[in-house]
Order: structure tokens, then C-alpha cells, then sequence
């Protein structure tokens, strides 16, 4: 240990500090990122079968339209149901109906992130290239040898950060650079099969409804807003308790 210079071993430990802070960078992007999807979805629930999303009122969200520069899909609700919503004070400000983004592709493939990726690969890299630097300024051939050592073992540590970035691209799918004709045939297939969708989601509901043993219809006089359906549920609980106790000892 004696023959090995001080600043042989702080370079290689300098490397192996920056190596940590790429991954924290990707890593605090990452969690920053998962952070603002599920607070902009919080309460809704997706539904990948439909490829729609159901809010906490149970209502559908249909997807309306493809954000090709940011890889997300929006969905939207129908105006008419959500400005009659008895909760739409707090849940949009606009008239228009609430909308919601999912993006379609993992993670790093958005701008957002391949830019963030970015910056924890550019730290990766001068992780590498700080011990390489100071092997050349040291005079003894094992400081040479561990500093050699440490970059060629930061690099390998880098190396994940690198191959997730280069098999995720911003365009996987050529969505981007399409012809035309192309993306106007996708947009057609889009919309049949979102309207057969809505069909079939109909009739299975039907079907559901019909066969015993299958979900119970709502009551009488319940709305189909859960926060009404939840508040008469209350207030004829708090009425009649009585005829509540009494269903109960007969089921």
C-alpha cells in the first residue's frame, strides 16, 4: 500500500463517487417521474383491456388523441358527464371534460428522460476519464495499475446506463417518421377499434348483468355518480336503521 501515491487513491475513489452520483441522478429522475404520473392520476384507475381510464365517480376516459413529441396518449372525458359532476370542482377547472396522459413507452424513452439518462451517462463518462487523466500524472506503476483498475471498472458500472438509453429510443415504434398514408391508416384502425371496443364493452356489461351470479344492478333511486350513489346510501342508512338491521338478519 505504501508504493501507491495519495492521489492514485483518491482519483480511483473520486471515480467510484461519480459513479454513484449517476445513478442517483437517473435514479431521482426516475422516482420524479413515477411522482407526477400517479398524482396526475391519483384515483383513476386504468384499464388496459379498454385502454380507458375509470375515475373515482365511474366514469370513462376514451383516448382522444396521440402527443407524438412526448410519446403520450390523451384520454379525455365526455364533457356533458363531467360538468355535471358533483365532485368537478375539485377535479378540473375546464369545460372541456377532465383529460389524462399515459405514456406509451418505459422508461427512458421520453424526452424528459433520455435528457436526464443523459446527464447520468455524461457523469458516468467523466468517471471514467478522471483516474485515466491521473494515471498520467503519477510516477509509480501500481498508483498506474489501480487507477487503470478503477476506470475499467467504472465503465463497467456505466455500462447499463448506457445499453437501457440506446435500446430506447425516442421513436421505437416509427411513429415519428411515417409516411401519410401510414399514419393515416393507423389513425383509422385507431378509431374502429376503439369504437368496437366501446361496443363490446357495452354488451359484456349487458351480459354480465344478465347472467346470475353476475354484478347486482344498481338500486332504485341511485344515481351514477359514486359520490351520490355513496351519499343516499347514507342518508337511508341514517333514516331507516331499523330496515337496515332487518335486511341484514334476513341475508
Amino acid at each position: 500500500m505504501s508504493a501507491i501515491e495519495l492521489p492514485a487513491w483518491l482519483g480511483s475513489g473520486y471515480a467510484l463517487v461519480l459513479l454513484v452520483i449517476a445513478y442517483g441522478i437517473d435514479l431521482l429522475a426516475r422516482r420524479a417521474h413515477t411522482a407526477n404520473e400517479e398524482h396526475q392520476t391519483r384515483g383513476f384507475t386504468y384499464h388496459e383491456d379498454h385502454d380507458a381510464w375509470l375515475c373515482p365517480e365511474d366514469q370513462w376516459l376514451w383516448p382522444q388523441s396521440f402527443d407524438p413529441d412526448n410519446r403520450v396518449m390523451r384520454y379525455r372525458g365526455r364533457p356533458s358527464v363531467c360538468n355535471s359532476c358533483p365532485v368537478k370542482d375539485s377535479c378540473t377547472s375546464t369545460d372541456d371534460g377532465r383529460e389524462l396522459g399515459r405514456a406509451v413507452d418505459a422508461w427512458p424513452s421520453s424526452e424528459s428522460a433520455r435528457f436526464h439518462r443523459g446527464i447520468a451517462c455524461s457523469v458516468a463518462v467523466l468517471a471514467v476519464v478522471f483516474p485515466v487523466v491521473v494515471a498520467l500524472t503519477v510516477d509509480r506503476w501500481t498508483s498506474q495499475v489501480l487507477l487503470l483498475g478503477a476506470a475499467l471498472l467504472v465503465g463497467l458500472g456505466g455500462v447499463p446506463l448506457w445499453s437501457h438509453l440506446r435500446h430506447s429510443p425516442v421513436d421505437p415504434e416509427g411513429v415519428l417518421f411515417k409516411s401519410l398514408d401510414e399514419n393515416l391508416e393507423e389513425r383509422t384502425a385507431a378509431l374502429e377499434a376503439l369504437q368496437r371496443r366501446r361496443t363490446t364493452y357495452g354488451s359484456d356489461r349487458r351480459a354480465e348483468l344478465e347472467t346470475p351470479g353476475g354484478p347486482v344492478p344498481l338500486a332504485l333511486g341511485r344515481t351514477r355518480y359514486a359520490s351520490d350513489r355513496y351519499a343516499s346510501e347514507r342518508f337511508a342508512s341514517d333514516r331507516y336503521p331499523s330496515d337496515q338491521r332487518e335486511v341484514q338478519e334476513n341475508a
